[in-house]
Formats: structure tokens, C-alpha cells, sequence
């Protein structure tokens, strides 16, 4: 990079962050959003209040004041930041994944602190735990929406709560509760997913699943071995017959398993004696090269019955059983809600979304090494999650320049490499099933349509013309820019 591409990366800066302006009841704060942005993508070590303060040559408590009571529309910005992704990198082939991650901290007051599990540090840690959905298509990843998990017992207790300023219509939200509601706000700002997959966590809870059913979401769900549902869907009566017509007694509830039907059975009892697995040949699917060779999965599948709430089948969904090929002792389940048949086209794509979740886990480690997303001191409710939704605009700034200059590079080269243009809508090349010895490649052009018609109607569209730029404003002349790696 030269210095003539710095230098526009600073005007880059103050034209995207100008779009944030109505954010902003008033200039001061907008400058201190510049001023915070500009220490995130600073060569800083440590990316808290007071670094960033001292770096800028303004007083530390100003910027605290910022994340703490200056009164701006944080929501505003989280929501604007999806509606321009959704305006400037919207794809057919866009994956959304689920996850949450750990913030260590020490002490008790930082709202939602407590020893629970902390992806991390690999352990039971005392940290806050944050939910979060990303967006990735081709190169192109971001995170679009953050919310910190507040456990039962802070949920109920009152002085705590108000000594870390949570609100009091916030209330305990499961982790799952918390992601459908991400994903209802991404789609009401204009974000279209081809599917979203997340991990066992979120795949176990039926009522998740359910709530994406019913937004007309394409999902792929790694579940735990214990999940339960049907290769064969069990015989369901929807009305009483005659002669329990003449029984007395209590009337029993319709639609209802027949008696004679078979229990629902645990995907791990599937696998071992299930004669629709059995009968099937282990077939290799090539994730990823990795510096240490290539990562391939065996994999198994069938149509699969999922059990609802009210203990009664679902409509056909896919049940894909892999196991590592080095290591048979590992194996992952995932439930798709999309009927794969024998279409290997199809089953092909699935497995490409199922083992796409690791994008997000990059995004988490650029957003803390890089950006400090897991430097704030601050301790108030509200405080925290101006200082992610902030993170994520610094991070979707990084992911924007770092496709501009790929595009410009593969220009000098003569190359094309897909970056998440609207006008490619195929898989990757690098995707292909072995089956009974024979090598099936996708062609880079064909995309299964396994979207459902209600998801792409749900949500505000948002129009290319919204959010225009706004006139560029004057900031601090001695400040530098520096771009995150975010591949």
C-alpha cells in the first residue's frame, strides 16, 4: 500500500462514517465517534477509552462520557450498518452464522459478569458472554449485530441491576431467544441470507428452530447426538375415530401419534442401527486446504422428521451425519429444513453451509486482537454494547477496504476473484462430493434454490439511494489510519 492509498483511506473514513451523522443529535459526538474509530484502527496495543483518549489529545473522561451518557442513538447505528451491508454487499450466496464468545473480566460489577463458560480461554472463566450474528459471502464477512448475555441471576437481581445501568425492560433471554431476535432485526433492515447455520447450542433448542421455520429461514443446524426426530414419518391420526367417539371419559387431543407408532429416535441410535444409514456407503467431502493438508469429512444422509414442541413429526427436513476421516471417532450431526433427497447438488450445498461457521470465529479474533472488542472497561449495560456496535462499524469498515483493494489488485492483475458481487451466484469451485468412486464437481453457476419464498419478502427493502454520504467533515489533521487484515 502506498502512500497515496493511505491517505484515501482517511477520506474513506470520513465518508463512511459521515453516513452514521443522523446517529447524532449534535457534532461533538459525532467527532467522538471519528475520534474512536479512528483509535481502533490505530496501531494502539490496547484499545480502551483512556489509550484512545490520549492518543487523540482529548481528556479520557470525554470519550468515557461518550460511551456512557451522551445521549446518541447507538440502535440507530447497529441498524444502519445492516442496511448498508445489505444495500452495498447483498448476495444469493450470503451464509449468516450464529455464535457468541467470551470477554474475560475480573471483578463482579460489569453487567453480565459471572463464572459461566468462556470460548476464549476454553474454560469456566469469570467474563461476559456476547450473542452475535455475522454475514459472509465469498471473502466477504462482517458481524451485524452483538447483544451481551445477561444470566438469570443478574436478570433477578435489582440492586445489581441498577448499579450497571440495565434497563429494566430487559430481561433473561436464553441465548437462542436472544439470536432469533438478531435475526428478526437483520431481516426488518433489508439482510437476505441463502441459509444460516450455527452450532449445537443453538440447534438443540426446537423452539429457535421453529421461530426460523416460521420467518421462512433456510437453516443448517449442527444438533446434539441426543436430538431426536424420525427417518420415517410416523402415522399421525387428526381426528378421533368412531368408537372413541362412544368412550367416555376425557376427550383425548387431535393431531396425535397413533398408538402404533414408533417413538421418536435419538440421531446417534440412527447412525449405529438405523437400516437407512447402515445401507449407506461413506462418501468423502472436501472442506478446506489447510496448511496441513486438506480437511476431509465422510458423510451419510437421509430425510429426516424433526420432533416439535408438541411431540408430533415436522415436515421433511435433512438429517447429515459426518465424521472426520482421520478420526471416526468424531462425528457432527446436522438437521437441514431442506428436503436433499438424492439431489447431490443440493446435499453438496447444505454441507457447504454446515461447515462454513468458521468465519465468524475470524471475525471475533479480528474484532479483539485487532479493533479491542474485548477492551472495554466500561461496566454499565448501555455502555458495553455502544462500545460493540462501534467495534463492528470499525470492522465492517476494515472488511469494505480490504475488498476495494483485493478488486483493484485482481484489476492490475488481469484476474477476477469472487468478493461477494451480486453478479456471481454459484458455489465455490473448491466444493465436491466423492460418491461410489466418482468426483462431483458444482458448477460455479448453479446455486439450489432452497430459500423459501416467505424470506425473501420479509423486512424493509432498502434502497441503493438511502443513507447518501454527507459532506466531509473536518477531523483532527495529525490522525492516522491503519487497515485491519480481515482474510
Amino acid at each position: 500500500m502506498d502512500a497515496t492509498e493511505i491517505a484515501g483511506l482517511e477520506s474513506e473514513l470520513a465518508g463512511f462514517l459521515s453516513e452514521f451523522d443522523d446517529c447524532f443529535g449534535r457534532s461533538e459526538p459525532r467527532e467522538h465517534l471519528r475520534t474512536y474509530v479512528s483509535g481502533q484502527l490505530s496501531a494502539l496495543q490496547r484499545k480502551s477509552v483512556e489509550p484512545i483518549a490520549l492518543a487523540a489529545d482529548i481528556p479520557p473522561r470525554t470519550l468515557q462520557r461518550f460511551l456512557e451518557s451522551i445521549e446518541w442513538d447507538e440502535e440507530r447505528l447497529r441498524d444502519k450498518s445492516q442496511q448498508i451491508v445489505a444495500r452495498d454487499h447483498a448476495d444469493r450466496d450470503a451464509i449468516g452464522v450464529v455464535d457468541e464468545t467470551g470477554h474475560p473480566k475480573k471483578g463482579i460489577h460489569t453487567a453480565g459478569v459471572k463464572r459461566q463458560w468462556c470460548g476464549n480461554t476454553g474454560k469456566v472463566d469469570n467474563c461476559v458472554v456476547s450473542v452475535h450474528t455475522g454475514y459472509v459471502v465469498g471473502d466477504f464477512q462482517c458481524l451485524l449485530d452483538s447483544d451481551v448475555y445477561l444470566p438469570q441471576d443478574w436478570a433477578d437481581d435489582m440492586p445489581r441491576r441498577r448499579a450497571a445501568y440495565i434497563p429494566d425492560d430487559v430481561t433473561f433471554r436464553t441465548k437462542p431467544e436472544i439470536a432469533l431476535d438478531q435475526i428478526r432485526r437483520c431481516l426488518d433492515n433489508g439482510i437476505r441470507m441463502a441459509a444460516w447455520t450455527f452450532d449445537e447450542l443453538y440447534g438443540r433448542d426446537g423452539g429457535f428452530l421453529s421461530g426460523l421455520d416460521a420467518l421462512g429461514q433456510t437453516y443448517v443446524a449442527e444438533v446434539p447426538s441426543d436430538f431426536r426426530g424420525w427417518v420415517h414419518p410416523p402415522r399421525v391420526l387428526l381426528r378421533p375415530t368412531a368408537w372413541e367417539l362412544q368412550q367416555p371419559g376425557k376427550r383425548r387431543l387431535f393431531p396425535r401419534l397413533a398408538v402404533t407408532a414408533a417413538p421418536p429416535s435419538e440421531v446417534r441410535h440412527l447412525r449405529t442401527k438405523s437400516s437407512v444409514f447402515r445401507s449407506q456407503r461413506w462418501q468423502p467431502f472436501h472442506i478446506k486446504d489447510t496448511q496441513k493438508g486438506p480437511i476431509v469429512w465422510e458423510v451419510k444422509h437421509a430425510d429426516f422428521h424433526r420432533k416439535h414442541a408438541d411431540g408430533l413429526p415436522g415436515p421433511t427436513h435433512t438429517l447429515i451425519i459426518a465424521r472426520n476421516a482421520l478420526d471416526h471417532d468424531e462425528v457432527k450431526y446436522f438437521v437441514a429444513n431442506v428436503a436433499a433427497g438424492s439431489d447431490i447438488e443440493k446435499l453438496t450445498w447444505l454441507l457447504h453451509i454446515a461447515f462454513s461457521r468458521f468465519p465468524i470465529e475470524h471475525c471475533f479474533r479480528q474484532a479483539k486482537n485487532e479493533l479491542g472488542m474485548d477492551h472495554f472497561e466500561v461496566r454499565g449495560w448501555r455502555s458495553i454494547h455502544r462500545h460493540m456496535y462501534v467495534t463492528q462499524l470499525s470492522h465492517l469498515f476494515c472488511s469494505r477496504m480490504r475488498q476495494t483493494l483485493r478488486e483493484k489488485n485482481d484489476r492490475a492483475r488481469g484476474t477476477h476473484r469472487r468478493t461477494g458481487s451480486p453478479r456471481r451466484l454459484g458455489l465455490r469451485g473448491g466444493v465436491v462430493l466423492a460418491q461410489a468412486g466418482e468426483i462431483h464437481s458444482i458448477p460455479s453457476g448453479v446455486r439450489p434454490d432452497c430459500i423459501s419464498p416467505a424470506a425473501k419478502s420479509i423486512g424493509a427493502e432498502v434502497s441503493s439511494k438511502e443513507n447518501a454520504r454527507g459532506a466531509h467533515r473536518k477531523r483532527h489533521q495529525d490522525r492516522r489510519v491503519a487497515l485491519v487484515p480481515t482474510g
